[in-house]
């Protein structure tokens, strides 16, 4: 099946291409990265785990390397405890297997390996060990004899799949340049001061080629042309200086990124979802944990079959194919459990269970398959080999730690919350009622609410749509005054005195809504104003018959002319106040009287008119003459 292969080195990022799908990514980042060999030193021997860490040059984390792993340490003396193998402050060559993760460090070993194009080189390994991938009994039976031949004495070899079909001359060309490698280790780690990083493929585009590249690639893309050069060199390289045929090698010259234009950060972006659909409608659910992985299978919305049997085990097949592609995708190790669509008949577990292997034969992290279990679930294992996908472009939450739940706990209801419950009930105010809230809003008791400079435009919110619903849903209501200010509360949470969690918020707040902080507020009443006006009792009349308040005789300014103390006296009056009649015309305006009720004006002298008998005898001879003289002069002013 023809192969592409799209390498970023700018990102250090590449990825295998089969069927327009990416099956594959290779990844080289972090500090620390499998294959690298480190100097390092003992920090401390732990016998109750039987391992022990190593400090690498990592100031935060050391190296993790169990007992089963020393190496060349265990071969060299009898077993025992590893506290007679190892000791504090000792000197040790290890090789990082797997990369840290979390708040563990990466787990090391003795074992070095170091890997070619055709074969791997164990310096403290035995013997000679094939490829499994490598089927014909033949080329097996040429590859071993050849390896037993070249096999330098006290080491290991494995011969890789690559090595299928090449020369001898090939394979021998690639162990010289792995001895020479060995040989430079040895001395850096001689002379090198611990901890040290010894051995590192810095040659991004040689890892990939090494590890990707065989006769079923048919292109190569790289993103820049010095990295063209170099993959061309690596193939003459491994061709015999002949340039491999049937191989396109492009530079991607296009203005948009490499990795958008071949949707690679794209397949990363699905990759990192849970859910994975299948063409016939179902879908599988990948779960990852810190101790295995979990992946359910369901039929979706797949009913194109006849019977029930028949759906379920096209979907199980059809999952059991896009699951040892998403193992590969995601780099997911460790242990596996697959949760397929359960199956009565024997013969069809049994199907599916070939249809599995046959889909994981192609993986080089070699999974093992055990058989179905009494529940049904398929169990297998997958070497890990670096960091996953989730590892590798993933992020924890800071809001839910990972979990992909917010707790909402009772009584920790947030004030945003409160908000978002209150404002779909709030209907749209008209023109008026929104200038008499925003009058209203000056006039309420003072719960520390401050003007915001930015105004809060909720006139697109839902509730201040049409609630019509048999009209035109998509008219809004006419837009409020641009000039109404916002508002803004500080709102104490759990209704709490700010110790224990408890915390304050500033939050946007409504006029329908500052009744429901009120009680949570503590109120500050603001002192009302006390304003003195003098008014005879006939202004009192005139001015209640016609709707004014006293309040404009004031020569100052009211701050609040709802919250005043209105205090009116009537004022002292003389006889030097009423011989000028043009002084009281020009205070009291004059009543029009309707022609129907005319009467011809009272010319009469005061001394023509008759007084009125007086009901009080004890007044004396003075005040009986001042109450008529006031009397009739105002008759006599309001009829003029």
């Amino acid at each position: 099946m023809p192969k592409q292969i799209i390498i970023a080195e700018q990102h250090q990022i590449a990825a295998i291409f089969s069927e327009d799908r990416v099956q594959e990514f290779v990844v080289s980042t972090g500090t620390q990265q499998v294959g690298d060999i480190y100097v390092g030193t003992v920090e401390n021997v732990i016998p109750g785990i039987d391992a022990a860490f190593v400090n690498i040059g990592d100031a935060e984390r050391n190296g993790f390397m169990h007992v089963t792993d020393l190496g060349p340490l265990r071969l060299r003396r009898s077993a025992g405890a590893i506290t007679e193998l190892l000791t504090p402050n000792q000197k040790v060559l290890v090789q990082v297997m797997k990369e840290p993760t979390g708040n563990k460090g990466p787990r090391l070993t003795g074992n070095i390996t170091l890997p070619g194009r055709y074969l791997v080189l164990m310096p403290y390994g035995r013997g000679v060990n094939l490829s499994r991938r490598i089927k014909n009994e033949g080329e097996r039976s040429r590859l071993r004899a050849l390896a037993i031949l070249i096999k330098p004495s006290g080491m290991g070899l494995l011969v890789r799949t690559e090595a299928e079909g090449k020369d001898e001359e090939a394979v021998i060309e690639d162990l010289e340049y792995l001895k020479k490698q060995w040989e430079d280790i040895q001395q850096q780690a001689n002379v090198t001061r611990p901890p040290a990083l010894l051995n590192r493929d810095d040659d991004f585009i040689q890892r990939v080629l090494r590890d990707i590249y065989s006769a079923d690639v048919n292109r190569i893309v790289a993103d820049s042309s010095e990295g063209v050069k170099r993959v061309k060199q690596h193939l003459k390289n491994w061709s015999g200086g002949r340039s491999p045929e049937g191989v396109l090698i492009d530079h991607h010259r296009d203005r948009q990124p490499i990795l958008e234009y071949f949707r690679v950060n794209a397949a990363i972006l699905e990759a990192l979802k849970p859910r994975v659909d299948l063409p016939s409608g179902g879908y599988v659910i990948i779960e990852p944990t810190e101790a295995l992985t979990v992946i359910d299978v369901n039929s979706g919305s797949f009913t194109r079959s006849a019977t029930a049997r028949e759906t379920v085990l096209w979907t199980n097949n059809e999952a059991a194919t896009e699951i040892a592609r998403q193992l590969r995708l995601r780099n997911i190790g460790g242990v596996i459990v697959v949760d397929f669509i359960d199956m009565d008949s024997r013969r069809d577990q049994l199907a599916l269970l070939e249809t599995f292997n046959d889909a994981l034969s192609g993986d080089k992290a070699r999974p093992q398959i055990a058989q179905l279990s009494e529940l049904g679930l398929v169990e297998l294992t997958r070497k890990r080999q670096g960091q996953n996908i989730y590892e590798l472009f993933g992020k924890e939450c800071p809001t839910c730690s990972g979990l992909g739940h917010v707790a909402n706990l009772p009584g920790m209801e947030s004030a945003s919350e409160v908000i978002e419950k209150s404002l779909p009930v709030i209907p749209a105010p008209t023109p008026k009622i929104a200038e008499k809230r925003e009058d209203d809003l000056e006039g309420l008791l003072d719960l520390g609410v401050e003007d915001n400079p930015q105004e809060l435009d909720l006139l697109n919110h839902p509730s201040y749509q049409d609630q019509n619903l048999t009209g035109n849903r998509r008219r809004r209501r006419r837009r409020v005054g641009d000039e109404a200010p916002s508002k803004s509360a500080k709102i104490r949470l759990n209704g709490g005195n700010g110790r224990n969690g408890d915390s304050e918020e500033e939050l946007p707040v409504v006029p329908d809504t500052l009744d429901r902080y009120e009680r949570r507020a503590p109120r500050r009443e603001t002192p009302p104003e006390k304003v003195s006006v003098e008014m005879t009792p006939l202004e009192q009349d005139v001015y209640a018959l016609m709707g004014i308040s006293p309040l404009v005789r004031v020569d100052r300014e009211v701050k609040d002319p709802r919250s005043v103390i209105l205090s009116i006296s009537e004022p002292e009056s003389s006889e030097e106040d009423w011989e000028g009649e043009e002084e009281f015309k020009i205070e009291v305006a004059p009543i029009s009287i309707p022609e129907e009720e005319e009467q011809e004006p009272i010319s009469a002298t005061i001394d023509e008119v008759e007084e009125p008998p007086s009901d009080e005898t004890e007044d004396s001879d003075e005040e009986a003459d001042n109450r008529p003289l006031i009397r009739r002069r105002r008759r006599r002013s309001s009829a003029q």
